[in-house]
């Protein structure tokens, strides 16, 4: 037998809010729900008293119920002309058409109805990872200018020693989960594991997400910053995938403005990657006399593709690329020198690129472009086994991809396919298998454990 309280949960958790007044008010007995006009699904708890709900359940979540709720009766049946003239009553009508209103939109970031959810919940729960211990010949990351002794607790000892290796990452509740993997992945393959200190970047819901990151990883040392979105909103042009105008993807770009001077050097990862190399050596990669950034390179790409035909028949702005070799690289995995970017004014010279997109259209992918204009051919070279990107296919079907030929310390799944989507889906590519073992979701199984 099973309690309204817990079909209430279970609604809760699938269901928009003002979806869920519909769905228990005394004067909406709702015994239909249709989305789409794909089949139904509904639940029947064992209770003269609980409600009936009768709404669109996700496969998925259905196999969920099943294997932590064996008792629950399921109802799956297509849609006929009777359930359709069922349509024409009123209080039926209403709810449809109030359905159809509060369907999500595609950008998460940029729909008010997300943000609203995501104020108050993380979607997912997690599991605690194992801790990590450093290997006996690794240096100490006690900074030798402080006397504070209580070096376990205090992270100013570790955010400014030279011995750190620091990691930048951004954090929201729609990558989560990703960001739960990368940062699991990166820990389990350091040699150095507690001399790693993370930065995470984030615009909204920040209590929620350090508590995330500190219940699964309880010792991690890190520090959250606030990413103020108005800071780059009025810059920000639309490009050919919703995801990537997300205001967060230009954080990389203010780093030098929110990391402590003390920090030098950082890596950048991006949430929808994994790591099965150390990455200290990462981080170690010589950047020469002038280089402010490296990263793996890719000649045999069609540069002239990631800008617009506006842009190289317009010779004051193509002669940007002049005595310069440009190559494209991926930013989703980048080691900046702090120091060097805060010298050069580097982030003012990508917000004047950003200005001339505003006014003029000269390329279609987001916070990328900016950065190629300001550091193409002049960046320092980084091996490709530390960036293996393209994992999620293109930008506009994400379709499963191999791997490039060579060694890989570093798997990355840009583009729109992310494995954890494809995986929960039942749709994974053969990649995906290599992200399952880091994922740190905690799934109904653990739940029940």
């Amino acid at each position: 037998m099973y309690h309204p309280s817990y079909i209430l949960d279970f609604a809760s958790q699938t269901l928009h809010p003002i979806q869920l007044l519909f769905l228990f008010s005394p004067h909406f007995l709702i015994d239909i729900f249709i989305t789409r006009g794909r089949p139904k699904a509904c639940l029947k708890p064992h209770s003269p008293h609980s409600p009936i709900i009768s709404h669109l359940i996700d496969p998925k979540i259905q196999t969920q119920l099943r294997v932590s709720h064996p008792h629950a009766i399921f109802h799956s049946q297509k849609i006929n002309k009777t359930m359709q003239s069922r349509l024409t009553k009123p209080k039926t009508l209403l709810l449809f058409f109030t359905g159809l209103l509060l369907l999500p939109c595609s950008c998460l970031c940029s729909s008010t109805t997300n943000k609203a959810k995501n104020a108050t919940i993380i979607p997912h729960q997690f599991k605690e990872a194992p801790q990590f211990y450093n290997s006996p010949d690794c240096p100490s990351v006690m900074d030798t200018d402080s006397d504070d002794t209580n070096t376990d607790t205090d992270t100013d000892t570790y955010i400014c020693s030279e011995e750190a290796v620091h990691v930048a990452m951004t954090l929201d509740t729609t990558y989560i989960r990703g960001s739960m993997a990368a940062i699991l992945s990166v820990l389990q393959h350091s040699s150095c594991p507690q001399n790693i200190f993370f930065h995470f970047v984030c615009s909204s819901n920040a209590s929620l997400l350090r508590a995330a990151i500190s219940n699964s990883f309880p010792y991690l040392k890190f520090h959250l910053y606030h990413f103020d979105n108005a800071t780059v909103s009025g810059l920000i042009s639309t490009s050919i995938r919703s995801a990537l105008d997300c205001p967060l993807n230009y954080a990389r770009s203010y780093l030098a403005n929110l990391l402590p001077l003390c920090v030098r050097r950082v890596v950048y990862l991006d949430s929808d990657l994994i790591l099965v190399d150390d990455i200290a050596k990462l981080a170690a990669t010589p950047l020469g006399q002038t280089a402010v950034l490296a990263a793996p390179q890719y000649c045999n790409a069609n540069f002239t593709a990631y800008f617009t035909q506006t842009f190289w028949s317009n010779p004051s702005l193509s002669l940007t690329f002049a005595n310069r070799e440009p190559c494209y690289f991926n930013t989703g995995v980048m080691v900046i020198d702090l120091d060097r970017w805060r010298h050069g004014d580097y982030t003012r010279k990508i917000e004047e690129w950003m200005e001339v997109q505003k006014r003029t259209r000269i390329y279609e992918l987001g916070s990328l472009p900016p950065f190629l204009l300001v550091f193409a051919g002049n960046i320092a070279t980084v091996d490709h086994r530390w960036n293996q990107h393209g994992l999620g296919g293109d930008n506009f079907r994400g379709l499963c991809r191999d791997l490039h030929p060579g060694p890989v310390s570093l798997l990355h799944w840009s583009g729109k396919g992310k494995p954890w989507v494809r995986l929960d889906a039942n749709r994974p590519c053969p990649l995906d298998a290599l992200w399952a073992p880091y994922d740190l979701l905690l799934t109904p199984f653990s739940l029940d454990s």
